[in-house]
Parts: structure tokens; C-alpha cells; sequence
């Protein structure tokens, strides 16, 4: 069965979350970015697989290593939509905070 992958589903999980923060840095191999945690190597290779599904990482082959590289175009698909939620949230905290700062409780 060939399941369609979410990238928001993705980035739920706090290891596909900290594989994208280690590999935006630099591209890695997948036995570099297993090293970074206490799992086992394939656990590791489920959450590349669902990154790379979502087009959060790309594969390149250099001789026998595939290195995995963050697709930064991706992730700024991502952000743009969220960001017209990020404004509204930011724009009820600060009338909110407005409300807060005018308030004077009764006596």
C-alpha cells in the first residue's frame, strides 16, 4: 500500500524534527544522523524514508554514501502557510494585550 505522506504530520514527531535541525546545517549520511540518537539505525531510516516521502530532505548518491540534504524550498512552502496564522494569532495577542494594559479592576 502506498500511503501519502503529510508533511505536518512529519514534523509532528520531535526525532524527524531534530534530524531536520541536524541535517539543515550540513548534509549528512544516514549512519552520521543515526549517531545522533539512542535508536536503533532502522527507526533512523523510517523517519529519513517519511522525511524524504514529504520532500523535507532530498538524496544525493556520491559513490556508495547517500547524504541527505535539507530542501529548504520545502520548508518555506510550509512557513508561507502558516504565516497568514502566525499574523492572526499575533494580531489577537496584541489586541489582547492592549485590553490588559488599559484594564483597571473595580474596587
Amino acid at each position: 500500500m502506498n500511503l501519502r505522506r503529510d508533511v505536518f504530520q512529519a514534523i509532528a514527531d520531535p526525532t524527524r524534527r531534530a534530524i531536520l535541525l541536524l541535517v539543515a546545517s550540513q548534509s549528512m549520511t544516514a549512519g552520521a544522523i543515526a549517531s545522533n540518537f539512542d535508536t536503533a539505525r532502522p527507526t533512523v531510516s523510517k523517519h529519513l524514508q517519511i522525511l524524504t516521502e514529504c520532500e523535507l530532505l532530498e538524496q544525493e548518491q556520491n559513490g556508495r554514501e547517500i547524504y541527505y540534504h535539507f530542501n529548504a524550498g520545502k520548508m518555506k512552502e510550509v512557513a508561507d502557510f502558516i504565516e497568514p496564522f502566525r499574523n492572526m494569532w499575533d494580531d489577537r495577542f496584541n489586541k489582547l494585550e492592549t485590553i490588559m494594559k488599559n484594564y483597571k479592576p473595580e474596587k
